[in-house]
């Protein structure tokens, strides 16, 4: 820091002696440009001072080792999107009658028009009753038709469903009339579920590794994602739904700190979109199979049954070398590091490899009790809890909004996904032009705009609402990839994936918030919260530094060693 200092202050006399002759925004260019070098200055030294940063460059930014990984825990990100989303396609709305079949008893050769119409009362429509039906009597057909029927009572039999094309949730376990909250249920259980996945997978991998973390996640997601299409009842399908949801939010986690801590800089984001196209995929995948398969289990079990293709992850997945190195597995970081480099045919010099020695001070286990303890720790995970709980809000008004133009289930969710993968490459120039904070900074404000202009024109006219729409989607299509590059960079190796996971549980919140409102035609005020939420979280997220270039932190007291 001295020789910077020595430079800066040389620059700084320079520039003094150079603007007693120049115009004032003359002297205002100069001093930016002196920032804009110092900066570099101070990246270029911190760069300098990593061993782990030295020794990736040599075996390889991007070689092939770190391709494979990248392709390695971003196909998985297919089937995340698969059973993440598959409720969406199996609670599908069912027309339901109570099950009569006692009076074919006495009629035989009735029509199901002619049986519903003598054993189901109407409503004042004229329609069907679904919950109700006339009590059984012991009268022959030709009583009944003359007399009819005067006594209703609920479904004690069962229920039928003469205009469904599908096999469903709904159909497969009467989750009707009493049961009729069921798709409530399930929304708690979703919720329920990134909540105990988010905190106890952030945990884990930090703890015991991100490589056996997101094994468990794959056997999670056999055992309960494809075991759902095997279930008996309604109790077990929420029971291994929850244990879906679960591995699917360790598996996301972890995946992200491992290639964070494999990659440089500019290769981490690509890598964090990577995932989030191949996601969008996913839902694209998952519709296109919804639509044309026509019962519940058979969309589980195809779409369920590519994850036993991840079971070679047990011999080929690497753990990640820094986070050996913090726990004290030196030896163990530099033979993975120098099969990486033969991967990539290249050769660390052993003086390099002789650096990563950690101090003896270093080696402990740093606990949830830092995110309390440490300032910096506790202002990044608040500060980007904020923001994803402003972008989970987002999400669910985003959603309600797109039912406003009264497209089929199937094309309500292929459209935005169609909308996210442009959304995600065009982040690509955007981290490189902005760096990460100004990235996000630039996309939920664009993404509030969209908010605000639906706000103050409501009544406008159809397209002009779609287009809006369609343009906060995509902007919050790019916030979420953004995001996430943003966040496990912040974040210290020791703690990576606890803080994420931490960061994560904002989600629940935000969501449960945001139906709550729209449940109750309450979506302007929705909207209106989201706009003052994001203002604050702007706020809020220039107070964090740049990591854009800069060497990721290894242990908690390193959150705050650089002046970024």
């Amino acid at each position: 820091m001295a020789d910077e200092f020595n430079l800066g202050a040389e620059l700084k006399s320079q520039n003094y002696s150079k603007s007693s002759v120049r115009h004032d925004s003359a002297e205002f260019s100069t001093s930016s440009s002196m920032e804009s070098l110092l900066h570099s200055l101070r990246v270029i030294k911190a760069n300098k001072d990593d061993k782990f940063a030295s020794i990736m460059n040599a075996l390889g930014e991007f070689g092939t080792f770190q391709q494979r990984l990248v392709a390695l825990t971003s196909f998985p990100f297919i089937l995340l999107a698969f059973f993440t989303f598959t409720d969406i396609f199996v609670f599908t709305a069912q027309k339901p009658y109570c099950n009569t079949s006692w009076i074919l008893a006495v009629g035989p050769n009735l029509s199901e028009e002619e049986q519903l119409n003598l054993t189901l009362p109407r409503d004042t429509d004229g329609n069907f009753m679904t919950c109700l039906m006339y009590m059984p009597v012991t009268w022959d057909l030709d009583s009944i038709i003359k007399f009819g029927l005067n006594y209703t009572q609920s479904c004690y039999n069962g229920w039928i469903y003469p205009h469904s094309k599908t096999r469903s949730i709904i159909n497969e376990f009467d989750l009707v009339c009493e049961e009729e909250m069921a798709s409530d249920i399930m929304k708690t259980v979703f919720l329920a579920g990134l909540m105990a996945g988010s905190f106890l997978f952030g945990l884990i991998g930090d703890r015991i590794g991100r490589c056996p973390s997101i094994l468990l996640s794959i056997l999670g997601m056999m055992v309960f994602g494809f075991g759902t299409a095997f279930v008996n009842s309604f109790q077990q399908y929420l029971f291994f739904r929850f244990g879906t949801f679960q591995a699917s939010t360790g598996y996301y986690i972890n995946s992200v700190a491992l290639t964070t801590e494999w990659l440089t800089c500019e290769h981490r984001g690509h890598s964090v979109l990577l995932k989030h196209c191949l996601f969008s995929l996913g839902i694209l995948f998952l519709v296109g199979l919804a639509y044309n398969l026509p019962h519940w289990r058979l969309l589980f079990l195809l779409g369920g049954a590519p994850v036993f293709s991840f079971i070679p992850f047990i011999w080929i997945l690497p753990e990640s070398p820094r986070w050996l190195m913090v726990r004290g597995k030196v030896e163990t970081a530099k033979q993975l590091l120098c099969y990486a480099a033969s991967v990539n045919k290249k050769t660390i010099p052993l003086r390099r490899l002789d650096k990563l020695q950690v101090p003896e001070k270093n080696v402990r286990h740093a606990s949830i009790l830092n995110f309390y303890n440490n300032k910096n720790l506790c202002k990044i995970t608040l500060v980007m809890g904020c923001m994803w709980f402003t972008i989970s809000h987002n999400y669910f008004i985003m959603g309600f909004r797109m039912k406003d133009f009264g497209l089929s289930l199937h094309i309500s969710q292929a459209i935005p996904r169609l909308i996210e993968v442009p959304a995600h490459l065009c982040s690509v120039f955007l981290l490189k032009l902005m760096g990460r904070k100004g990235s996000l900074v630039v996309t939920i404000s664009h993404n509030t705009f969209m908010n605000l202009l639906m706000l103050l024109f409501p009544s406008e006219s159809k397209s002009f609402r779609a287009l809006m729409v369609v343009l906060g989607k995509f902007s919050q299509a790019a916030s979420v990839a953004i995001f996430f590059t943003y966040t496990a960079e912040l974040f210290p190796t020791a703690l990576r994936s606890t803080g994420l996971g931490l960061v994560y549980l904002a989600w629940v919140p935000g969501g449960v918030l945001s139906l709550a409102l729209i449940s109750r035609n309450l979506t302007t005020i929705s909207s209106s919260l989201f706009c003052i939420l994001t203002i604050c979280a702007l706020l809020l997220c220039f107070t964090l530094p740049e990591t854009c270039d800069w060497p990721l932190a290894d242990y908690p007291d390193d959150c705050s060693a650089h002046d970024r």
